[in-house]
Formats: C-alpha cells, structure tokens, sequence
C-alpha cells in the first residue's frame, strides 16, 4: 500500500493491536500500536497530517524503514524513529504528512 494511500481513519480503529515488526534475517519483534493521532496543522489541500506511536520490547532499533504486517492492513513499509524508553520496551514514531 503506497505511503500517500493511508489515512489516520484506517489506524485508529487499530490502536492496541499488535503488529510483526520484521528484522531481516534477525526475525521479527512484536510492536503494539498504542497512539494515532492528528498532526498540528492541516494543509491547505491534500491529506491531512498525522502520526502514529508503536511500542516493542528491547533491543533498541535505529530510525529507518520497517516492514510492519497486520492482519487487516496487510505489509506496509514505514519510518520509525526511537521517541522514548518505556518500562517495558522502546516507543517509536511514524509521522506521515
């Protein structure tokens, strides 16, 4: 599914479930999502902004593209960037303009 094709509506129903966040030949780690939400602004055309949070257990993943699969939305290849240490893993965001 193409970056320009996803929209906030078709994550927010999502917020809780997990997704496989794929390694490479390292495997795979489960990342839950856990916020998806609205940018600040909203452009004058085109979509609007928004951003969404995953959390996934240690180690510690550098920000670069991601395969993310999901039962209902399929693979999708995505942005994450390290954002905060949790008691139970790492937090990552993904902001889509």
């Amino acid at each position: 599914m193409p970056d320009g094709a996803l929209t906030l509506a078709q994550f927010e129903p999502l917020v809780g479930s997990a997704f496989t966040l794929r390694l490479g030949e390292a495997g795979s780690l489960t990342a839950q999502l856990v916020d998806a939400r609205h940018g600040d602004w909203v452009p004058p055309e085109g979509r609007a902004p928004f951003s969404l949070t995953f959390e996934a257990p240690e180690p510690a993943l550098p920000q670069r593209i991601y395969r993310l699969e999901h039962e209902h939305m399929g693979c999708l290849d995505i942005f994450l960037v390290p954002v905060a240490r949790t008691a139970t893993g790492l937090q990552y965001e993904a902001v889509f303009g």
